[in-house]
């Protein structure tokens, strides 16, 4: 389909801008008002003469796994993934290696594929990204056991624990905040055992509170866990955390604030296959969504398996200088 541009951090411009087939993976519980959603996607795709995409809703049987899997057998080549991170990470692992290019619409809380990409949040911006035809291939994660994939982060451990401390209901009145609240319940729990096994052959045994495999570096809130990451890369980026007390933690905060060249109780390797085996099971978590505890967490990266559509960078200048205007303005 295309050609990767053998940069790092390639944007790449679709052979031909012509019309193509699309459809649209919709979580509808995400979505406020889902007939407006609907008319700005197909007017946005009309104006430029891009036929009416399909519409398929995710359920709670199906998130967006099967969804994503019969837009690619219906021949679309651009899908729209409307919903939260779960939704995102369905569609990832249904999308990832067909040649099939993704667009995020954000639509739920977290959105970290969004965040770390700097993809437009609002419907009509991200349809005109899509027919701008800017495109980057982005690197995958995949868990063996299951095949899912995901695109920000995996972890095993306390970032699991926190994920499974907040509610819905949290989350819908304030925000990312509410994650706050979830980590505070379990700052003091203790600690795991694990072996962690980096590409096959370098052996780590820590007691730690939490591994994370990242393939981008931002959280929550805007945090940057991981500042080499990038998620072209080739490599995931692997923090073992060992902070236990709450002074500990406080110091392990300020130093990812601050981005301090070492961050106490924070290790950092780099690999592009990853094993986590702890000495009982533990909660475990793919791009925000959790998944079945286990003793064990097992990863491989697959190389720009997706391809996602971004904003060309003299689009994204045009973008910011206008919001910069606007704020002028006001």
């Amino acid at each position: 389909m295309m050609e990767d541009s053998g940069q790092p951090h390639a944007v790449l411009r679709a052979a031909v801008p012509r019309p193509v087939r699309t459809a649209v993976v919709v979580n509808p519980v995400k979505v406020a008002d889902l007939d407006e959603h609907k008319r700005l996607i197909c007017e946005g795709l009309a104006i430029a003469g891009w036929p009416e995409p399909l519409w398929l809703q995710t359920t709670p049987e199906d998130p967006g796994l099967g969804q994503a899997r019969a837009a690619v057998r219906a021949g679309a080549e651009v899908v729209f993934v409307s919903g939260g991170d779960g939704t995102v990470r369905a569609a990832i692992t249904g999308l990832a290696g067909t040649g099939v290019a993704m667009a995020v619409l954000p639509s739920g809380t977290g959105n970290l594929l969004a965040a770390n990409l700097g993809l437009e949040g609002h419907v009509a911006a991200a349809v005109q990204v899509v027919l701008d035809g800017g495109r980057r291939l982005i690197d995958v994660g995949e868990v063996d056991e299951t095949g899912d994939c995901f695109a920000v982060m995996a972890g095993m451990g306390f970032d699991a624990q926190m994920l499974a401390g907040t509610s819905e209901r949290a989350k819908k009145r304030i925000g990312w905040f509410a994650y706050l609240f979830g980590a505070a319940r379990h700052l003091r729990d203790r600690p795991m055992r694990v072996r962690i096994r980096l590409d096959g052959n370098r052996v780590l045994d820590r007691r730690a509170r939490t591994v994370l495999i990242g393939n981008v570096g931002r959280l929550q809130g805007g945090v940057r866990l991981l500042a080499d990451a990038e998620p072209d890369d080739g490599q995931f980026n692997v923090a073992v955390v060992t902070a236990r007390s709450l002074g500990q933690w406080v110091v392990l905060g300020l130093g990812v604030l601050y981005r301090w060249r070492r961050v106490p109780r924070m290790e950092l390797y780099t690999a592009s296959e990853v094993e986590i085996r702890s000495n009982r099971a533990q909660p475990r978590q793919l791009d925000g969504d959790l998944i079945a505890p286990a003793e064990v967490l097992r990863v491989r990266l697959r190389p720009k398996a997706l391809v996602l559509c971004v904003p060309r960078p003299e689009r994204a200048r045009d973008l910011a200088e206008g919001a910069d205007r606007v704020k002028e303005k006001a």
